[in-house]
């Protein structure tokens, strides 16, 4: 019972009895995920899984040739032997023996006693490299707490990324030293809206994350093999920037941090020493994140105060620039070149496309499918966020009782049901350039850790399996397992949205940005490709 699913699982006669007598031997290159275990599973125990030779009653780690995310796990009467094909792979095995324990391994009470782990033959490894979960923590901050509960609940369903996104209009949560107005001033706004289009609430809201509480949250995912791909929107999303430094935007008044949701229509303003601002906050944000990839945002940017700029209207007939739309690449590429060459790749959300792409550039999809196939087909690698399978602020069901009801309706057999690569790639050698996908938990209308838990779980652990796993999909077979997975979440204190009986799910005749029409959904996906211009 197994979330998600692994590769291959055989039941065996019997069961190995874990109790304070059990020992644990590891290979020195896997000590730290032995470290972990025994944090794990010795306060339910009451022993302390000492180190010792292997023999009987001894859980057993050990490397092996196999795949690096790759691991066998066999539990037999008299031991558990876990081989792996690298630390990652071992820790994603030991995640699968604390789901075998059960509930129990999940409490802190102490001292629970024998523990009773069934006899199994699993052997397992994931589809996708990228697996990833978006944390908005910009709309609503979340404590550093928070973020570190969050990063063990991604570890326990085996995922691999998580995306913060640490920017926007509605505020700033990283503390860049050389810019302290952008905590001091951007990290705080008055007021937020409530809802979607509803009143404002009148209480101020913020915070910020301290560049040593940053480098405690990256070093912690990485001991639950977790990378931390950090986002700094621009140019748009950049209001609380522009609140903090106004040189930084294309008005003379005064703004301040945002308040409302939605698309903001103050931009940065193209000129060099705005550039040169965000190249000095990324100089920081490097020495913080030793992640590969570094996320830029360039989606939602209105080009209404670029087209009313005479600066802006001067730098695009400088560079023989066509519009509006390629002053934006031209500005996302000065942050490419500025990413490569200190050994980093630029990750945009699909806007990045428009006016044409730099070679390198990592294309983050999140409008339905089109993103991720137009970008694919033009060479570009792609994580697949589509916005009508896996953005979960969107609410549960069509019930009038889901709190602050927002998009269209996204249930567990949805999620369930998404495939990272969209079927217009099936067969074509272009699907190589999917690298996976990541969940989005987008907070505009989340504003608590609780909130987070109703939003995201379980439809978390159904889209865990769609990374993880392999295409094929049986519901039914992961409803019962997912039945027996609840008691976990339920034992670390997840509050996980509970299905009270059948619910009455909306018959949806077609999702937004997809319509059911193939030949409509076609010319449109053609259409957008048609606008995809060579870069300059």
């Amino acid at each position: 019972m197994i979330v998600p699913k692994p590769k291959r699982y055989a039941a065996a006669p019997g069961r190995f009895v874990l109790d304070r007598s059990t020992g644990l031997t590891a290979d020195p290159a896997l000590g730290e995920v032995a470290a972990w275990l025994r944090a794990e599973l010795s306060p339910v125990t009451g022993g302390e899984l000492l180190p010792g030779a292997p023999g009987q009653g001894t859980i057993i780690l050990g490397l092996d040739d196999l795949p690096p995310e790759s691991y066998r796990l066999t539990v037999a009467c008299d031991g558990i032997a876990l081989d792996a094909g690298s630390p990652a792979g071992a820790f994603y095995g030991a995640q699968t023996l604390r789901q075998l324990i059960g509930p129990a391994a999940f409490r802190r009470a102490g001292g629970a006693g024998a523990l009773e782990v069934p006899a199994v033959h699993v052997e397992d490894g994931p589809r996708f490299g990228w697996r990833g979960a978006i944390l908005d923590v910009a709309r609503h901050f979340m404590t550093k707490a928070d973020v570190l509960r969050f990063i063990d609940l991604m570890a326990l369903h085996k995922l691999n990324v998580l995306h913060l996104h640490l920017t926007d209009d509605q505020g700033w949560r990283v503390e860049i030293k050389r810019y302290p107005r952008l905590t001091e001033i951007g990290s705080w706004r008055e007021q937020s809206q409530v809802g979607w289009e509803g009143e404002m609430d009148g209480r101020p809201h913020g915070g910020f994350y301290t560049q040593d509480d940053l480098r405690e949250i990256v070093a912690y995912a990485a001991r639950r093999h977790i990378s931390v791909v950090p986002e700094i929107d621009l140019p748009g999303h950049t209001q609380s920037a522009i609140a903090a430094y106004p040189e930084l935007g294309n008005l003379d008044t005064p703004l301040g941090v945002g308040t409302t949701w939605g698309i903001g229509a103050n931009v940065l303003n193209v000129e060099d020493a705005t550039i040169e601002f965000f190249k000095n906050v990324f100089d920081e944000v490097l020495e913080l994140f030793p992640s590969p990839y570094v996320c830029v945002g360039g989606d939602e940017c209105p080009k209404d105060q670029w087209r009313a700029s005479p600066s802006a209207q001067r730098r695009i007939a400088e560079l023989g620039l066509r519009d509006e739309d390629e002053l934006q690449s031209w500005f996302i590429r000065q942050f490419g070149a500025y990413l490569a060459e200190r050994g980093r790749r630029l990750v945009g959300w699909d806007e990045i496309l428009e006016g044409g792409l730099a070679p390198g550039a990592v294309v983050a999809a999140w409008r339905a499918d089109l993103g991720a196939v137009a970008a694919a087909r033009a060479g570009h690698d792609v994580i697949n966020c589509s916005n009508t399978a896996v953005y979960f602020d969107y609410r549960q069901s069509a019930r009038e009782d889901e709190p602050v009801p927002f998009g269209t309706v996204l249930t567990i057999e949805d999620v369930y049901a998404f495939e990272p690569v969209p079927a217009e790639l099936r067969g074509d050698p272009a699907a190589e350039r999917v690298l996976g996908a990541q969940c989005g938990v987008w907070t505009e209308l989340i504003d608590s850790s609780r909130h987070v838990d109703y939003m995201a779980f379980p439809r978390l652990a159904a889209f865990a399996e769609t990374v993880w796993s392999g295409p094929e999909r049986d519901l039914a077979e992961f409803r019962r397992r997912l039945a027996a997975h609840l008691p976990r979440l339920e034992a670390i204190g997840v509050e996980y949205r509970r299905e009270s009986g059948p619910l009455p799910w909306q018959t949806r005749p077609g999702v937004p940005g997809r319509p059911e029409d193939p030949v409509e959904w076609q010319a449109t996906l053609d259409a957008w490709t048609a606008n995809l211009r060579n870069p300059r």
